[in-house]
């Protein structure tokens, strides 16, 4: 599974990042594009036989600069504090901890359970992957909420599959909500699993420190 586009809600708007990438890009390239003729106009004044090839000035392009811009930002700016305060995307890629518990119709524990939670994101893209001694699952949509009261709230839908020899579980869908506290290092959900498999639960969540980001 490869990671998946997801909607985030709270932020600045996806749209005006890019009307601003374009902005900033076609600035960046009109300032270079200039230097660049300047200083080829002042070699030949004083005799120098310089030519600036179309390729050169392709590179410096604004489609070019563009997407140099929206890469660095997409896979690393981002994350950093001055950006990340006005995007306002949480920065959730790591290894979580994940202790689970099934609930009964009548809100009892059924069985408890335990799976290493790895979500991989980058500023448009995210996958979130969960993996028990019995199975496996792969988010397959997901929509991200900044909530200044609470915290940051993940809803995401999966597809589960059981490990080979695992003849007592189903492949099967499910949904989760995980609400991340502010400072990212814990959250806590709910699942609800169908179409295969008919459960439903809560699961806590704590930041595996030490695995560096996905």
């Amino acid at each position: 599974m490869r990671e998946h586009d997801y909607s985030f809600h709270g932020g600045l708007n996806r749209a005006k990042v890019g009307r601003y990438l374009t902005l900033v890009a076609t600035s960046i390239s009109g300032t270079v594009v200039f230097v660049l003729l300047s200083a080829v106009d002042v070699a030949k004044r004083y005799g120098l036989n310089v030519n600036l090839p179309p390729a050169i000035l392709s590179l410096v392009g604004a489609g070019m600069v563009y997407t140099v811009l929206f890469w660095t930002l997409n896979r690393y700016a981002w994350r950093w504090p001055f950006l990340n305060a006005a995007l306002k995307v949480p920065d959730l890629a790591g290894r979580w901890s994940c202790e689970g518990r099934s609930l009964k119709p009548d809100g009892s524990v059924g069985y408890t359970w335990s799976a290493t939670l790895t979500i991989f994101q980058t500023w448009d893209k995210i996958r979130v992957r969960m993996k028990t001694d019995q199975s496996g699952s792969d988010s397959i949509a997901a929509a991200l909420i900044c909530d200044d009261a609470e915290g940051y709230r993940l809803l995401y839908n999966y597809r589960n599959d059981p490990n080979i020899g695992e003849v007592e579980l189903r492949s099967h869908l499910g949904s989760c909500m995980l609400l991340f506290s502010k400072d990212i290092q814990s959250a806590e959900g709910e699942y609800f699993n169908g179409h295969g498999r008919f459960t439903f639960g809560m699961m806590s969540l704590k930041r595996d420190h030490g695995k560096g980001h996905q």
